[in-house]
């Protein structure tokens, strides 16, 4: 895995090394230093525009509370496209189903193996799909729950408790699991039963309390803030 890019990118704990993903063009970060995150478009049927403002308002309130550097909208990306070797965060979410074809697994997997980040927000619907197109990126993988003393829950903000339980839906806790690299590296976070997308958008979306809408943004600022420094 190559890190020779340094990323102009500042926060409250330091810099961040960041990588460059092999047989990438580019690095992460863009001409002025900033760092893009782009939305997964997959196939399936499932609702992968869902939230649509959502992520949009996660960058603006980074952007005021730390010195993260991310761009001001997010990308649009196809696992098929070389442009996923340019972006070092992916952000899947949705309600339904979505299929990953062999030679999109097989892309995932490069992609995390060689530095990307995927964070998955189950928008209540998607758990029953997603965990078997996963099993195709890591057949030799399972999931295991990111324990709260993990640095995610940590930088910047204290969640040490876990996620933030943001929308009610069958009254289960929220959960946070994870694949890690053969380094220790959290590449994938996927959070359940939380709905963080859903906090993000703008307060008349969902109307959510303050209070909850700050968790959830509060708690994307983190997921950001690991992805970008590790």
């Amino acid at each position: 895995m190559l890190r020779s890019l340094l990323v102009r990118l500042s926060i409250a704990v330091g810099l961040g090394l960041v990588g460059l993903v092999g047989g990438a063009s580019d690095g992460w970060a863009q001409d002025d230093g900033s760092v893009s995150v782009a939305r997964v478009k997959y196939d399936g049927g499932g609702d992968w525009y869902s939230d649509e403002e959502s992520l949009q308002e996660l960058f603006a309130f980074a952007r005021q509370h730390t010195l993260l550097d991310v761009e001001a909208q997010e990308e649009t990306v196809e696992l098929t496209t070389d442009k996923l070797f340019t972006v070092p965060y992916l952000y899947l979410t949705g309600h339904g189903n979505v299929t990953f074809s062999e030679a999109e697994a097989e892309r995932l997997r490069r992609y995390l193996h060689r530095g990307g980040f995927l964070h998955i927000d189950d928008n209540y619907g998607l758990d029953e799909h997603i965990r078997s197109e996963l099993a195709k990126v890591f057949p030799e993988k399972e999931f295991v729950e990111v324990p709260f003393d993990h640095p995610i829950y940590a930088m910047p903000y204290d969640f040490s408790d876990g996620l933030p339980k943001i929308h009610e839906h069958d009254g289960k806790a929220p959960k946070g699991y994870g694949y890690f690299d053969d380094h220790g590296r959290l590449m994938v976070f996927y959070t359940v039963e939380t709905d963080l997308g859903d906090g993000w958008e703008p307060a008349s979306v969902h109307d959510n309390p303050p209070e909850k809408r700050r968790a959830a943004l509060r708690m994307g600022t983190n997921i950001l803030t690991y992805a970008m420094t590790h």
